[in-house]
């Protein structure tokens, strides 16, 4: 199951020096709904090497204006810390793990 990030526990998750891949969302989201069996299906087949959760806009909010967040789904890939790689919009299991791959 996908982790579930708030604006309490991102910033430290990230910080934590770990891969850490952010799926910005909401429930009302079409989009979001494609993407987000992907995003759970990922976090699994990566459990253990990197962290794989889920944002939801609309319980939060702090976190997706301070990364620029401004379409859903917008995915964030951090490595070391550091924002490396964004997707907007949807895509394919196989995209996404590629740029998961890169963190390693």
């Amino acid at each position: 199951m996908a982790f579930i990030f708030n604006d309490e526990n991102l910033k430290s998750e990230i910080q934590s020096g770990k891969p850490v891949v952010v799926d910005f969302w909401a429930t009302w989201c079409g989009p979001c709904r494609v993407v987000g069996p992907i995003v759970e299906d990922l976090a699994q087949a990566y459990d253990g090497r990197v962290l794989i959760g889920k944002y939801d806009v609309d319980e939060g909010g702090d976190m997706a204006v301070e990364y620029g967040v401004r379409n859903i789904p917008t995915l964030l890939f951090f490595k070391d810390g550091q924002l490396v790689d964004r997707h907007v919009g949807t895509t394919t299991r196989d995209a996404l793990a590629a740029k998961i791959d890169t963190l390693l």
